[in-house]
C-alpha cells in the first residue's frame, strides 16, 4: 500500500488547490470532509475521484467496516497524519476526504415540480448550505442561483448541506431574471418577499410558485421584484423586522408543505 508523505505530490497539489473557487471551476471538481458525508456521496451515486484517508489518524479508526468495503471500490490513496491536515478544511478531521465531480451538466428545469427556489446573490454559505438541506428536506429537486450568490462548492457550504448537495441539481443562472421570465412562461408565477405588500406568507397558493429569497443585507433586487407575480411577508409579532435567509426560506417552503398535507387529508 502506498502512503503519500510529501507535500510536493501532483495529487496532494491539486487538492489543496481545490480550495480556490476559480480552481473548483476550471476543474469541474470540489472537496467533501467527513464520515458521513462520504459515505452519503457513495449511497447517492456522487461522481467520486478520489477518496483519500489518513493512514494514522485515530479517528480514522471510526470508519466502519461496511464503509470501508464500499471505499475500496474507488481509487483510495492513503495519506500521512502530517499531509492530511494540509489538506483538511477542519480542525478535527475524522480522517477521510473525497475528491467529488460536480453534476451540473444538466441546466434544464424540471417544470414538473410544484415549487422552485431561487436564490438572488445569497452570500451566506451557512445560509446557502442550510437552505439546499430545506428545499431537500421538501422533496425539491433542483434551485436556481443567481450569478452573484455564494460558491454552492464551497467547503462550508457543502459540510452545511449534510449531504443534500447529492440530490438537488444546482442550476447556475448567468442572468437570473430572464431565467425567471423563462420560468413565466412555463406556467410559473414568481414570488418575492417584501416589506410593500399586505400578503403574509400564509395567504397565498405555493402550487407553480417560484420564490425568490433574496440578498441578506439588500433583499431580492428591484428588477426582479418588478417582475413579481405575487409579493409576501413573513407576520413578526415582536420587534425583529428581518430573518435570518435561511430561517425565512424554511417558514415559506413549509408552508408549501402545510398546504400540500392539507389537500392529501
Amino acid at each position: 500500500m502506498q502512503i503519500i508523505s510529501s507535500k510536493d505530490n501532483e495529487l496532494i497539489k491539486h487538492i489543496k488547490k481545490l480550495k480556490d473557487k476559480k480552481y473548483r471551476d476550471q476543474n469541474n471538481e470540489y472537496i467533501i470532509e467527513g464520515i458521513k458525508i462520504v459515505g452519503e456521496a457513495i449511497q447517492e451515486k456522487a461522481k467520486i475521484k478520489q477518496i483519500i484517508i489518513c493512514e494514522d489518524c485515530e479517528k480514522a479508526e471510526n470508519i466502519s467496516k461496511e464503509l470501508m468495503y464500499e471505499i475500496a471500490k474507488y481509487q483510495c490513496i492513503y495519506v500521512t497524519n502530517k499531509i492530511f491536515k494540509i489538506i483538511s478544511e477542519v480542525q478535527a478531521p475524522q480522517g477521510i476526504l473525497a475528491v467529488i465531480g460536480k453534476n451540473n451538466e444538466d441546466k434544464k428545469i424540471n417544470y414538473e415540480e410544484e415549487i422552485i427556489v431561487a436564490l438572488d446573490d445569497v452570500q451566506d454559505p451557512g445560509n446557502l448550505g442550510t437552505i439546499l438541506r430545506t428545499v431537500d428536506s421538501i422533496g425539491a429537486t433542483q434551485i436556481l442561483v443567481s450569478k452573484g450568490t455564494a460558491d454552492v462548492y464551497n467547503p462550508k457550504v457543502v459540510r452545511s448541506t449534510m449531504g443534500a448537495i447529492f440530490r438537488i441539481k444546482i442550476i447556475e443562472c448567468e442572468d437570473l431574471a430572464e431565467t425567471l421570465k423563462d420560468v413565466k412562461e412555463n406556467g410559473f408565477k414568481v414570488v418575492v418577499s417584501s416589506l410593500q405588500t399586505e400578503n403574509s406568507v400564509y395567504d397565498i397558493k405555493y402550487k407553480k410558485k417560484a420564490v425568490v429569497i433574496g440578498n441578506e443585507a439588500n433583499g431580492v433586487e428591484q428588477h426582479i421584484q418588478k417582475m413579481a407575480d405575487e409579493k409576501i411577508k413573513i407576520p413578526m409579532l415582536g420587534k425583529t423586522e428581518s430573518l435570518n435567509a435561511s430561517v425565512a426560506t424554511g417558514i415559506i417552503l413549509y408552508e408549501y408543505v402545510r398546504q400540500k398535507l392539507n389537500t392529501k387529508m
